[in-house]
């Protein structure tokens, strides 16, 4: 159906099409509902939105909820989960088309799943993806500027996410909650929706905090927490799961419990193993801020950052941002191809190259060569890093066309190369 709908959608003038587009995606919403009987009805729906965090916010969540004894559905950038059946999303969609998503809540509620947690993007809403589902709650971690080309600008940005509070302010279900970053200054905006509970978060719940290469620690309601996980925008994520689990009433021990399972999030901060004595990590960190968070997270380390983190056709205005973070945290830099769409490939790349060091910057277009180069250059005690993709499956080129793709997959073979070398 969604086939059809796109050659469809082909053969209209664009202006027609853009002029008619809200209807457009409203009806498929419907229809996808109608199609399969308004499934997020019989089944609690979370839903996660926000800037970043989403995904690994949703692991989180789900294994709390998985840890107090409840079945669970998930569907998010990295997987789609129903029960113990799990699948990567393959679609570089955070939440795929109305009726992929209503039919993955039927079969969610098939399964009889409890609970069911979705990512929500703004490019989502945007285009009413959320539209009839009926949610229980809805987290929100934080804002900044992305997409910002796609919505014309940070103000609808906003808008786009604060519709999907207002959809569950407008949800018939009961006993709705809203938990919201209010370190973030958009904070406030999203618990001001009209439901029965409000749940604020902060970085001090998780006072003291300690950091280090291989973790955090952090104490929530009086019991510590370990994790597996680096840096403080974990601890974030993990506040936020912890917050919506305590308004459920779930009990800390569950909590502790289920976060203390995750030990990897793949393509956030995933750490690929090797016997060469130093660090590769790959992440999917494509905004500044991710970006800084990340490089911050490892402070005594020496960093050789691949970077590309600035696909083509949209954002121009962070390339700038992102070269400058990279300058001021890595003692080395790759700067490589990622996502050029229609974009020349070597001009966003040079872009990039106009705000970082010259003396310690490298331009490798060829990703896995780029790769291959960070870890060459890498001595023991030293961090690769690699972002921008994460598990995204494809580097998106021109016309449509993707090229497969795992960054942590190359990663792991260009190590086994030199592992091999050195036996």
């Amino acid at each position: 159906m969604e086939k059809i709908l796109g050659q469809i959608k082909r053969l209209i003038p664009k202006k027609i099409f853009t002029f008619f587009q809200p209807i457009y995606h409203w009806k498929l919403a419907l229809l996808g509902a109608l199609i399969y009987r308004f499934p997020s009805r019989k089944i609690k729906v979370v839903a996660v939105t926000g800037t970043k965090g989403k995904t690994s916010t949703v692991e989180f969540v789900n294994a709390i909820l998985e840890e107090a004894g409840f079945v669970t559905a998930l569907a998010g950038t990295l997987r789609f989960k129903i029960k113990e059946k799990s699948k990567p999303n393959m679609h570089k969609m955070t939440m795929p088309g109305r009726f992929f998503i209503q039919r993955f809540l039927r079969q969610a509620v098939d399964a009889k799943c409890d609970y069911a947690v979705i990512e929500i993007s703004s490019e989502a809403a945007k285009q009413y993806r959320h539209k009839f589902i009926d949610l229980d709650a809805l987290i929100f971690t934080n804002l900044a500027p992305e997409h910002i080309e796609s919505h014309g600008s940070y103000d609808k940005y906003l808008e786009a996410k604060l519709n999907i509070a207002h959809s569950l302010e407008k949800s018939p279900k009961k006993g709705k909650i809203i938990c919201a970053n209010i370190d973030d200054k958009e904070g406030h905006k999203f618990l001001n929706v009209n439901v029965e509970k409000k749940a604020p978060y902060s970085l001090k719940d998780g006072e003291p905090i300690v950091c280090h290469s291989d973790g955090v620690k952090f104490v929530c309601e009086g019991i510590e927490i370990q994790s597996k996980l680096p840096g403080k925008f974990n601890v974030y994520n993990m506040l936020a799961a912890c917050t919506y689990a305590r308004a459920l009433g779930i009990s800390m021990e569950s909590i502790k419990a289920g976060l203390e399972k995750v030990i990897e999030i793949k393509g956030r901060g995933q750490k690929i193993p090797n016997t060469l004595g130093f660090d590769v990590i790959v992440d999917y960190a494509h905004t500044p801020d991710s970006l800084q968070a990340l490089y911050t997270a490892f402070p005594e380390k020496k960093k050789i950052c691949v970077l590309g983190s600035c696909g083509g056709g949209r954002d121009k205005w962070k390339r700038k941002e992102m070269a400058e973070m990279a300058d001021k945290y890595c003692a080395e830099i790759i700067l490589t191809d990622e996502d050029p769409y229609d974009d020349e490939p070597k001009e966003i790349v040079e872009d990039l190259a106009k705000y970082t060091g010259r003396n310690k910057t490298e331009i490798i277009m060829n990703r896995r060569q780029a790769i291959a180069s960070a870890i060459k250059l890498a001595r023991t005690g030293d961090m690769v890093l690699i972002t921008g993709k994460g598990t995204d499956p494809y580097i998106m080129r021109k016309n449509g066309t993707k090229e497969p793709w795992s960054d942590a997959e190359v990663a792991k073979e260009e190590i086994e190369k030199c592992q091999n070398y050195l036996r």
